[in-house]
């Protein structure tokens, strides 16, 4: 198959022009060598791990109270923990679990504090992380 003349004008022509760019740009460093040596000398921030991501995570959902439940004995949440929270917190969107399953954060827009709370404080140890 022969190619016609304009498709081969149009092909010659795009690779001289990516010739000329090629060599035309010989210095490709043309930054000041205090600038170049700032923008090294920055460490980039370690990922979060952990509880500290999983706070992030709730914190991403915009709720106005963020809580944090963990058992008094320190021992992992279970079934019947979860479901105490649920039936005592209803107003709670989010339930993260976290730190191996020792600690549940809970986002939600209802002020605990003028509702269930006294019952969570009994079972759990109860920590507000709102604001902070």
């Amino acid at each position: 198959m022969m190619l016609r003349k304009p498709n081969l004008i149009v092909a010659a022509l795009l690779v001289a022009g990516l010739l000329l760019t090629a060599c035309g740009n010989s210095n490709t460093n043309t930054a000041p060598a205090n600038v170049a040596a700032n923008a090294q000398s920055t460490p980039a921030a370690s990922p979060k791990t952990g509880f500290e991501a999983d706070l992030d995570y709730v914190r991403r959902g915009q709720y106005t109270y963020i809580w944090v439940f963990s058992r008094k004995d320190g021992k992992p949440l279970d079934k019947n923990d979860a479901a105490f929270l649920r039936t005592n917190a209803p107003q709670v969107v989010d339930w993260v679990t976290t730190g191996e399953g020792k600690r549940v954060i809970a986002g939600t827009n209802f002020d605990l504090t003028k509702g269930p709370l006294a019952p969570l404080k009994k079972r759990f140890v109860v920590e507000d992380y709102t604001g902070k």
